[in-house]
């Protein structure tokens, strides 16, 4: 069973990363940035599946710590914060690779990523389930 003040964490995290992800990658219109990808409906569902996902995983956190799980979480926000961002305005991104390779090999397949950021996810979580509640069943 989750606790309440787990429970209030979690729905910390998904509020907070929801708001953040959403000001920093444009979903979220704001004056300070301006986004240059014309916004989508998939963008605005990967940005709340992800927030919720983290809150989610955030919520289930064992009261031990030490569970590798948290790499995997971490990767997967991460995969979701690509997949609803916009690629030309990932500095990181736009150093590495470039605008015109972004456009050309990243911007095609973020609904993909999105899409596989969001079944890792809800997989971690039902893993995570699975191990913690054994008397659940």
């Amino acid at each position: 069973m989750v606790l309440p003040r787990r429970m209030l964490e979690g729905a910390g995290v998904a509020v907070g990363l929801f708001v953040l992800f959403g000001v920093v990658t444009g979903l979220i219109p704001n004056p300070v940035y301006v986004r240059m990808v014309p916004r989508t409906p998939l963008d605005y569902l990967y940005l709340t599946t992800t927030s919720v996902f983290a809150g989610a995983f955030v919520a289930q956190r064992p009261v031990t710590v030490g569970s590798g799980d948290d790499r995997f979480a971490a990767g997967g926000v991460v995969g979701g914060f690509l997949a609803f961002g916009c690629p030309i305005c990932n500095v990181v991104l736009l150093t590495l690779f470039g605008s015109s390779a972004l456009m050309t090999y990243l911007e095609p397949y973020r609904p993909l990523l999105g899409a596989v950021t969001t079944v890792f996810l809800a997989g971690l979580l039902y893993y995570r389930h699975r191990r913690t509640c054994e008397t659940c069943d």
